[in-house]
């Protein structure tokens, strides 16, 4: 029987709230960005381009008359450039206008011509994808809003009062002034370096030189200036070949070309670290505190629905109001509560000393062997879609008599696959358990042993380990004896038993119990022993009491699996595992025989890693 959402207290329940129901959140799910509108696909291509423009690009020619320095305009266009990468992901219109900006100073630097240079035309036609795609994505938000506000209607409330202290952005300030600061230093140190320079340069000696020779490995010139020899470093020695005239600066010891006076790119290069990190948290806190701001400017659209807690990520997942199993989200976002006084008890009951049920339930969770987070019924302020902030109004359990007032901190991202191609994504525990009842409906009492044995994953998982296994020891041998062997000794254990495993594990239930064969044995694990059994970070976990688990990993791929649309295998093997602990009247009758037991394969894979390394050092 399924459990029932939390209920929230009429009174809470703004008059004429409508419920979103399924019909509108298919609406609002189609209306997600086309699928090469996806940013990643933007992001690569803009990366790519502009690698190509760099390595490819004619890059300043240091001379006397223009000496090469500290750069900051262009230094300027490479922070723009690498946040509206950024940007791309996290603030669409922003992105649009560092794009516009730096197509526009590559224009302005170099002329209109400049896109007759293929690396530069492929920059302005990636840009212009990017822009099409982030110009898409606005226009959906747009069409999102407009379905909730359509389905919201007339209802209308102003925010809780809980809500309207609420500030964010507190901590994307505070790390953003530290970045400013870090680059405000390297601005610093860079013009002090230039400003040494200068004042050096007042005093020093001006010489003209020829190039003899240049070694452009080690960035360096030999310049015959005035009967003397000179070796001086150099960043471009490809542009000072033999038989050139230099000018030289000498200040005792010291000679540099005046046309590379001085070098403060490591500076620079902090500049932009600390800008773009720094300008970053600035422009989060800066969109969370204008989008809170919003909510709290007038009446907002209120939707009835049903929220659920991520029990490993921590977000905050929103369903349709007759969504009670909680199937498909509609929507998620990461929310704090609105009320101090609230987290403070939050914090207060950790501190708790003594056996707390409550504890111990959030304990089995976040170990994994606890039930999910209930479905709880709440009241969302704020017309949902794409980049949005949003509040809800909800009882945290059942047990809990008051009501919470939450807001977002990061903004509402639709609960599509990775590529937006309209299908729900998966929330809740990294490997999600169907109900008991469900897995138990497909399987019929049998007399004969069940077994599962290694899927084609988790072969294809074992072969490729076997491949690294195998280049692992031929790299390592190669060179003779020598440090890295440590390494082997440490890691070839570590493999031969990931091999053996998941190639080959096997499983077989019997009316007593279980045979979980492993890498090295097959154990016996009676049911009445099994506490649980969990599908966990590609290994199946079978609990026992006295935390003596017994663990088969890895056992598949569970992420490529999911992309690639299927259900893990192992999860499947979990579940129905599960479902026979829970339901003894589907266990097997017999007795598993010998044969049906399986075999390890550790210690043959031993003999043909030892024979294989023979091998690797008899051919080198």
């Amino acid at each position: 029987m399924s459990r029932q959402p939390v209920p929230l207290p009429a009174e809470h329940i703004p008059p004429g709230t409508p419920a979103w129901r399924t019909a509108d959140v298919l609406r609002w799910l189609d209306a997600v960005p086309a699928r090469w509108a996806h940013p990643l696909f933007a992001v690569v291509a803009l990366a790519v381009s502009v690698v190509w423009e760099v390595a490819t690009g004619p890059a300043p020619v240091c001379t006397s008359a223009e000496p090469c320095g500290s750069d900051w305009p262009g230094l300027a266009v490479a922070v723009v450039l690498v946040l509206s990468l950024y940007w791309v992901w996290r603030q669409p219109r922003l992105a649009i206008g560092g794009l516009v900006v730096t197509v526009v100073a590559l224009a302005v630097g170099e002329g209109v011509t400049v896109f007759a240079r293929p690396s530069a035309l492929a920059y302005l036609i990636t840009a212009g994808f990017a822009v099409a795609g982030l110009a898409h994505r606005t226009a959906v938000a747009g069409r999102q809003r407009g379905l909730a506000l359509e389905v919201a209607g007339s209802a209308a409330q102003p925010l809780p009062d809980a809500a309207r202290t609420f500030r964010r952005g507190r901590l994307s300030f505070a790390l953003a002034a530290v970045f400013l600061a870090v680059a405000g230093f390297g601005v610093h140190q860079a013009l002090g370096v230039a400003d040494a320079y200068e004042q050096r340069a007042a005093n020093a000696a001006r010489l003209s030189g020829e190039v003899t020779a240049v070694d452009e490995d080690d960035g360096l010139l030999t310049v015959t200036a005035e009967g003397r020899t000179h070796r001086i470093e150099t960043a471009f020695p490809e542009d000072f070949p033999v038989d050139t005239r230099v000018d030289l600066v000498a200040d005792g010891d010291r000679v540099v070309l005046v046309a590379e006076p001085y070098d403060a790119f490591g500076w620079e290069l902090l500049v932009l670290a600390g800008s773009v990190t720094g300008l970053a948290f600035l422009v989060n806190g800066v969109a969370g505190r204008l989008g809170a701001r919003r909510l709290r400017s007038g009446p907002l659209p209120v939707l009835h629905v049903l929220v659920r807690e991520g029990e490993e990520d921590g977000r905050t997942w929103v369903f349709a109001a007759d969504d009670t199993e909680g199937r498909r989200p509609v929507l998620w976002f990461h929310s704090l509560y609105a009320d101090d006084d609230r987290v403070k008890e939050d914090e207060d009951d950790f501190e708790t000393e003594g056996d707390d049920p409550a504890l111990d339930r959030l304990a089995a969770t976040l170990r994994g062997d606890g039930p999910a987070p209930p479905l709880r019924e709440a009241v969302l302020y704020g017309a949902p879609r794409t980049g949005a902030e949003v509040v809800f109004v909800a009882r945290d359990d059942e047990d809990d008599p008051e009501v919470a007032v939450e807001c977002s901190v990061t903004s509402v991202r639709p609960a599509v696959s990775l590529w937006n191609t309209g299908r729900p994504q998966t929330l809740g525990r990294k490997h999600p358990r169907r109900p008991v009842e469900e897995v138990a409906a497909g399987l019929t009492p049998s007399a004969e042993p069940r077994v599962w044995r290694a899927h084609g994953f988790s072969r294809a998982v074992g072969l490729g380990l076997l491949v690294v296994q195998g280049g692992g020891l031929w790299a390592v041998l190669e060179d003779g004896p020598s440090w890295h062997w440590l390494m082997l000794a440490v890691a070839l254990p570590w493999l031969v038993t990931s091999v053996a495993t998941a190639t080959t594990w096997r499983i077989t239930a019997d009316r007593d119990g279980l045979w979980v064969m492993t890498a090295w044995r097959v154990r016996r694990v009676p049911w009445e022993t099994i506490l649980s059994v969990t599908h966990r970070e590609d290994g199946i976990d079978i609990g026992r009491a006295g935390d003596d688990a017994v663990r088969l990993s890895p056992t598949g791929w569970a992420w490529l699996e999911r992309r690639l649309g299927r259900e893990p295998g192992a999860a499947r093997v979990a579940d129905e595992l599960r479902a026979l602990l829970l339901r003894p009247d589907l266990r097997p009758a017999g007795e598993a025989a010998s044969d049906r037991q399986g075999m390890p394969v550790g210690p043959p894979l031993v003999t043909l890693t030892v024979l294989w390394g023979a091998v690797v050092l008899l051919l080198l």
